[in-house]
């Protein structure tokens, strides 16, 4: 295990190999943000499924490939003199100030769902966001998260109901029935011949549009 102050001498030898890759490898040369995203993806499913594994050592190499893609972007943005990854790192560290009011200032939130509630609250009032209940609700993202950032969206201005923060135990029950539910759903769809993703995009965006035609609150 690292000491803390070891920790910034082994992001700065990443980041010159980083810099290294992008001179001398002729695939690194060649990629812009848009061909390198993919692989981000890729990178971010990948740790997804370590992390539910419960695979530490699999856990530590996915998300050391996850860093790379932070480093190698932040490095895409460097060299059009948009950031870099110092940059990237206190953009980040003074987002993650504002949206805590309940640790860096006087909010109070006893529980995950107050704290969800408040980032949303104070996400919606940021400069450069999207106006809109939708507003920068990515329309690539895969059917299940782009229905849940929906419903989300939804619950925080009032239009779901909001459920009480579940405890670890009825989570976890939760996860298999919730599965099972949705296995069944995806096997109803294959005997239908239908697509089970562009079915729940297609009724999350029906969602969407009866809320965004009743107008936004």
């Amino acid at each position: 295990m690292s000491a803390p102050s070891e920790i910034p001498d082994a992001i700065a030898r990443l980041d010159e190999l980083t810099r290294r890759l992008r001179a001398e490898c002729p695939w690194d040369r060649e990629q812009d943000e848009r061909s390198i995203v993919p692989h981000t993806v890729e990178e971010a499913y990948e740790l997804a499924d370590a992390a539910h594994a419960g695979d530490d050592a699999k856990l530590l190499d996915e998300l050391g490939d996850v860093l790379f893609q932070v480093h190698f972007l932040s490095l895409l943005l460097e060299e059009r003199g948009a950031g870099d990854l110092a940059t990237v790192a206190e953009h980040c560290r003074q987002k993650l100030i504002r949206r805590h009011p309940h640790v860096f200032g006087d909010v109070e939130a006893q529980s995950a769902g107050e704290v969800l509630r408040n980032w949303d609250a104070i996400k919606a009032t940021e400069a450069g966001r999207e106006p809109g209940l939708f507003g920068e609700v990515p329309e690539n993202l895969p059917a299940l998260l782009y229905a849940r950032k929906v419903q989300r969206r939804a619950a925080t201005a009032g239009l779901l109901a909001r459920a009480p923060d579940p405890n670890p135990a009825e989570r976890d029950a939760a996860f298999e029935q919730i599965g099972e539910q949705l296995f069944a759903a995806v096997d109803e769809a294959r005997r239908l011949r239908v697509d089970p993703e562009l079915a729940l995009r297609a009724a999350a965006q029906r969602f969407r549009d009866r809320l965004s035609s009743e107008g936004d609150p």
